[in-house]
């Protein structure tokens, strides 16, 4: 049997170990770029010092965020440790990108007023539940029908940072606008199942 090419090792990995579909391909990316840094060189045959190299000509050449860094370190800890299962060695003494100081950006109320009555339709029920309900963009998309809890007042987060489930409060004044959406997500659901296409779509799962 054929071993897996190593990005798909790493396109499996990701996936038993639940890591979100966005972190997947990022990581994929970052491992490219640093294959393809060292001359198309495989992983296993590099270590601490290639590693180091990379990291620290993102930092002094490309001056990307420190953010940007630690995800590209994060990506290829994770390649040695979880894919490769080897010790690249200590990379300890690379050149670390600096960390910006910046205020946090809070929009006032009148200002969020602002925004949402510049919105209509899906886009303004999106914003406001971001705002009403503390989600995440990521989270708002992949909410379904099945976790939103009128009785209780409720929104159920699947999945969310660090692949938690929580919930939070659903804003009273949001209840008859998703009541609405839902019930037009209910007649596009009930004209598929007319079209023949039963099985494809359930009722429960059905994306906002």
């Amino acid at each position: 049997m054929q071993k897996p090419r190593l990005l798909d090792e790493v396109r499996q990995t990701c996936r038993v170990r639940h890591h979100s579909i966005r972190t997947e391909k990022a990581y994929i990316s970052w491992i490219k770029r640093y294959i393809y840094f060292h001359n198309k060189r495989h992983p296993k045959d590099m270590g601490a010092a290639e590693i180091n190299s990379f990291l620290s000509w993102l930092a002094v050449e490309r001056k990307v965020a420190a953010a940007t860094q630690n995800q590209a370190l994060n990506a290829l800890v994770f390649l040695y440790h979880q894919v490769l299962k080897i010790d690249p060695g200590d990379f300890g003494d690379v050149v670390r990108a600096k960390k910006p100081k910046r205020l946090t950006v809070v929009l006032s109320r009148d200002e969020v007023k602002a925004v949402l009555l510049n919105l209509h339709g899906e886009e303004w029920l999106m914003a406001s539940l971001l705002y009403g309900s503390g989600l995440r963009l990521m989270e708002c998309l992949r909410l379904r029908v099945k976790d939103l809890d009128f009785e209780i007042g409720e929104v159920v987060i699947r999945e969310g940072k660090g692949n938690k489930d929580r919930r939070s409060m659903m804003p009273q004044s949001l209840v008859e606008p998703l009541t609405k959406h839902l019930q037009k997500v209910k007649v596009i659901y009930t004209h598929v199942l007319n079209q023949g296409a039963k099985g494809v779509l359930s009722p429960l799962d059905v994306s906002l």
